[in-house]
């Protein structure tokens, strides 16, 4: 059964993922890009790009025509001493994407959008050996219960205080990445707690098939993000140390259907599964390649259009 889906963009795709970047595009240049290539909605973005001003946010989204589908904490999940910095983000975050212009439900939604997308980043140890399974370090036992307490506490204060679903989102470069990490978030976050973002970039850069992990993990996948790779770059930076975002600056995520990543296979699998709602187009960048930001978001929409989605 084929559900309703709408596709929508996130920041990223302008190269913002680093508020202190000081090559960003202004906010309002990128919702303005975003509606002009004809989507509805996108995420926040990180912590502190859109400003957390509920009534110029308003105002800027109503005018364009578009909503808000996520929240994001982009930070160190890791470390017990970020908790309140955590929970500060938590607070701020869903405090403002509750009062925006709510985004509509669609039919086989498990739960209403906006929701909280929550990566775990900030380890040089980890980020070098992003998609590399055999040669990433694993957090000690104590470490990692440090961050599910984490998780825990923001995903409750999300859930609690705000109604919002929080979306663990596996990423390349954090401690969340490959299948044994995600095999253990699931088994130590319950489902009533948090879901999965599983992101098809992600996964095929860190070694995972994307149709066989949404598959496997299908009763915790609440939000999906689509990215494509190119197969070229991406066998020339698995060669290299490499920084995660260091790699998507030589272009290894690209338009999506130029990359090696089965949209057709996913496509059947999501209409064999029902899933309904939102899916986020990103495509990181550097922000200094702004040239074809356009371009891009147009090739990646016809396609997922000829795709059926």
């Amino acid at each position: 059964m084929s559900n309703p889906i709408t596709v929508t963009c996130a920041p990223c795709c302008w190269g913002v993922d680093d508020v202190d970047n000081p090559h960003l595009p202004p906010w309002e240049r990128v919702l303005d890009e975003a509606r002009d290539a004809g989507f509805g909605g996108l995420e926040l973005g990180p912590y502190g790009y859109i400003p957390l001003d509920l009534k110029s946010v308003t105002e800027a989204l109503e005018s364009r025509g578009l909503s808000i589908i996520a929240g994001t904490i982009f930070d160190d999940l890791v470390d017990p001493a970020n908790r309140g910095n955590l929970l500060r983000q938590t607070d701020e975050i869903c405090g403002l994407i509750t009062g925006l212009p709510k985004p509509e439900t669609h039919a086989g939604q498990r739960f209403e959008a906006p929701y909280l997308t929550m990566m775990d980043w900030g380890h040089e140890e980890r980020d070098y050996a992003a998609g590399h399974s055999d040669r990433a370090p694993r957090l000690h036992a104590k470490a990692w219960a440090g961050m599910i307490s984490n998780i825990r506490a923001v995903a409750e204060l999300a859930r609690d205080k705000y109604g919002v679903r929080a979306v663990i989102h596996p990423h390349a470069g954090g401690y969340v990445e490959f299948a044994d990490e995600i095999a253990r978030i699931v088994e130590e976050i319950p489902a009533d707690l948090a879901g999965l973002c599983l992101d098809t970039g992600h996964m095929d850069y860190s070694g995972m098939d994307p149709v066989a992990t949404l598959r496997r993990y299908w009763p915790r996948v609440d939000y999906i993000h689509f990215k494509d790779i190119d197969d070229a770059v991406y066998g020339q930076v698995k060669r290299d140390r490499i920084r995660f975002f260091d790699a998507c600056a030589k272009g290894v995520m690209c338009p999506i259907g130029r990359g090696r990543i089965d949209y057709a296979a996913v496509r059947a699998l999501l209409t064999e599964l029902g899933y309904g709602g939102y899916i986020t187009i990103e495509q990181e960048r550097d922000p200094r390649n702004t040239g074809s930001i356009l371009d891009d978001l147009a090739a990646s929409r016809s396609f997922l259009a000829r795709a059926g989605f």
